[in-house]
């Protein structure tokens, strides 16, 4: 069997025997496990006072939930993917360069509004289902799919507010920042924030995490 396999079966034998979980943490750690491996084995298992260790349920993956989220964050990203060139030809039209003229920037927002009528649609109709079938089964928040994807989204956002950081902290240093190439930043950071804490707000509605982190 795995480690992971082994721990659990002690800690549920050493429960059922009747074993303190402080005592069986303390031999744990002797045994050379480590505290998030101990805590983890441990949060598996329900503390109510029954004779036998009542396990917890744990995370689930389904082939229908994967598709879902990975359809929904994929509608996401790209909804905030074109919200980011739409929004550059608008600041260009608000604060016009003398080199660009107005049908090219009509041509630069064609595609993006053509993409965002169809995806941001399907996002919205995507997050109301999910937010609909979550509330109806609570199995739901233990999407192991949910988790791997919004950590996924997460990391992609974080990497893109540090990029627009790094990006204008360099521009600075060049002497080139503009207003124009500001509120471009600005857009970008304000769409990667909004996606940051869209996720973080979808993965923190699931209460066996809060209950392991308490």
């Amino acid at each position: 069997m795995a480690g992971d396999d082994r721990l659990t079966g002690f800690v549920q034998t050493a429960l059922a025997a009747g074993h303190d979980r402080t005592e069986i943490a303390a031999r744990l750690r002797a045994a050379g496990w480590s505290a998030s491996e101990i805590d983890h084995a441990m949060g598996q298992w329900a503390q109510d006072g029954f004779a036998l260790p009542v396990p917890k349920p744990l995370p689930s993956l389904g082939a229908r939930d994967a598709f879902l989220y990975a359809l929904m964050f994929t509608a996401l990203a790209v909804v905030l993917g074109f919200s980011v060139p739409l929004g550059f030809a608008l600041i260009d039209s608000w604060l016009p360069d003398p080199a660009d003229r107005l049908m090219r920037l009509a041509a630069r927002m064609r595609w993006p509004i053509a993409v965002l009528a169809i995806f941001l649609p399907l996002f919205l109709i995507l997050d109301r289902r999910m937010v609909r079938a979550t509330r109806q089964d609570g199995a739901q928040r233990r999407s192991r799919a949910r988790a791997v994807l919004g950590f996924l989204a997460l990391f992609l956002a974080a990497l893109t507010l540090l990029g627009d950081a790094i990006s204008v902290v360099f521009t600075f240093l060049s002497g080139d920042l503009s207003l124009r190439f500001a509120a471009k930043s600005a857009l970008v950071a304000l769409l990667a924030a909004l996606a940051f804490l869209y996720v973080k707000g979808l993965m923190a509605s699931d209460p066996t995490k809060a209950e392991n982190e308490t």
